[in-house]
């Protein structure tokens, strides 16, 4: 391999989040909170280096591989240990888990395409001597969408998408970009704000995730509020499958039919290699407004932001933390807005667009703020969580790291629904963490709005009791038991993965199941594209 094909790996560290650079201690705060409330004596518990770990041999056979070099060229295959253990997975806290053992799986190849020909021929071959591929991104899955997943096939490969890059065109009549699927986060912004446009979708993955993977994983920006889901943004795309090529979206909206974008927003590369995705993009802000808000009690707060968005006074961001989640930030920061506060739940807004289109739906939201029992914070609480939205996995890893285990997951369900449901889910992480022998801390928030309905954001904090990874599961299993019992649906943009396919037929029906396979028989009749995610 050459020098600059080296050079070709995923840019998050092979065993944490992102950027080794950007990784933080705990703060006095966190460290006193963890003693004190969870009863964590903070150690920092040693891992291995990546020179320690014995990974599983490649069992690609010799022919094989040099026939996929041929097709991507030599210098963008890679079969050496340390290059393949680098694909091993995504970023949830079992994949950070996996990753401190001395023995690892991992795909027993990475190809890195350059073109969508490349792809389809790789498809091809692949799918005629039994190995299995799993589409690569910017490896920020947290629900086991990149497990290298063998099943019956022979070998199984990570396929990378980075190389694909490009903005490839730009309509600035009709506001509309296609880019290509390795285009990260922030290279689509600054790829598009070099000629005045952004995208806007801002996820806590922006810093790595990719256009692609936004797409094949029905990714929710923090801006939905303003901007929409990642699939609203959607207006057409290019799916390459082993039996052919898909060009999807010929117009804006269409009534010829399902609408088969439809089909593969969300299909976590089981049905075909999303390579280019054509978006709705918008003007550049020419201005933001900031105002955060506290609220006497979580009720009261969903109330609020329940009649600002079902007026449609049109902030950007619109989120809402509850007792729980506003205590911690107040007990480790001290302090978390202009005006005294020793409570409640904390809310935020944010405003962007013209200075007279800010000005008015900043105005029209605080009114429907202060009505509905709100008391503005000003503008720092609302500053501050910009700056560092993109930084709590950088936590997560510090407190894995010290002993305490540390946890997302999240939910969406009807406004009505929605007490029941944080309820139900919070007691079932509490009572399977209880039995594990450690007390649990349950913060939610509500991280995206909607007129009928918003999703619920949990984060779990506890203490490392034994074999730390099934006393997670014990606790995911309990809560998505909660969630599809209490009416909530089993992930609202997380993606399905492995993790989640568990509960996939209680969500879509057994008629449902029979679709999607029916589909992946249709363009993966050899079935090797990502096995064991998203259909039962």
């Amino acid at each position: 391999m050459s020098n600059d094909a080296r050079t070709l790996v995923p840019p998050m560290a092979w065993n944490a989040w992102g950027d080794p650079e950007a990784a933080k201690p705990l703060s006095d705060g966190i460290r006193a909170l963890l003693e004190q409330a969870l009863g964590v004596t903070v150690s920092e518990i040693p891992a291995p280096s990546i020179d320690e770990v014995q990974v599983r041999p490649s069992s690609l056979a010799d022919v094989h591989r040099d026939a996929l070099a041929e097709f991507v060229g030599a210098d963008y295959i890679r079969t050496d240990d340390q290059g393949r253990l680098r694909y091993a997975g995504g970023k949830s806290t079992l994949d950070l888990l996996r990753r401190k053992q001395t023995h690892q799986d991992a795909p027993d190849a990475v190809l890195l395409p350059g073109s969508e020909d490349e792809i389809a021929t790789v498809l091809r071959y692949c799918s005629q001597h039994g190995i299995a591929v799993v589409p690569f991104g910017g490896g920020t899955s947290v629900v086991g969408g990149l497990d290298p997943i063998r099943g019956d096939f022979a070998a199984v490969i990570s396929l990378d998408l980075r190389r694909l890059d490009a903005l490839h065109s730009l309509d600035e009549t009709s506001m509309q970009a296609e880019l290509g699927a390795g285009v990260t986060g922030p290279d689509a912004e600054r790829l598009l704000g070099e000629r005045g446009f952004s995208l806007g979708h801002f996820p806590q993955s922006f810093r790595f995730a990719t256009i692609g993977g936004y797409a094949a994983t029905r990714s929710s920006g923090q801006d939905s509020a303003g901007y929409g889901r990642f699939n609203d943004m959607i207006r057409g795309l290019t799916v390459v499958t082993p039996v052919g090529v898909l060009d999807l979206g010929r117009a804006p909206e269409t009534a010829a039919g399902p609408d088969l974008r439809e089909l593969f927003s969300g299909s976590e590369g089981v049905f075909g290699v999303i390579t280019r995705v054509r978006l709705r993009v918008h003007p550049v802000p020419e201005t933001t407004r900031y105002e955060a808000w506290s609220f006497p009690d979580f009720a009261t707060g969903a109330a609020a932001l329940r009649a600002v968005v079902q007026i449609g006074t049109g902030p950007t961001v619109l989120r809402l933390s509850d007792e729980a989640e506003t205590g911690v930030n107040l007990a480790t920061t001290g302090n978390i807005g202009e005006q005294s506060v020793t409570g409640g739940c904390l809310g935020l807004t944010l405003f962007e667009g013209s200075a007279a289109h800010t000005e008015s739906r900043h105005a029209e939201t605080r009114a429907v703020l202060e009505a509905q029992g709100g008391t503005s914070l000003g503008e720092a609480p609302a500053r501050a969580w910009e700056h560092g939205r993109f930084d709590a996995p950088y936590l997560r890893d510090s407190l894995l790291a010290a002993g305490a285990l540390c946890e997302t997951l999240e939910t969406a369900t009807t406004w009505a629904n929605l007490t029941a449901l944080k309820t139900a889910v919070t007691e079932a992480l509490t009572a399977s963490l209880a039995e594990s022998g450690t007390p649990a801390l349950v913060m939610c928030h509500i991280s995206h709005v909607y007129p009928t309905g918003a999703s619920l954001y949990f984060t779990v904090v506890a203490g490392q009791r034994g074999d730390v990874a099934k006393q997670w599961m014990a606790a995911k299993v309990a809560a998505s038991e909660a969630i599809s019992r209490t009416g909530g649906t089993i992930t609202h943009h997380h993606a399905v993965g492995a993790d989640h396919r568990p509960w996939m037929a209680g969500e879509i029906g057994e008629l449902g199941v029979k679709v999607l396979t029916a589909v992946k028989q249709a363009l993966d009749p050899a079935g090797i594209l990502n096995p064991g995610k998203l259909i039962p």
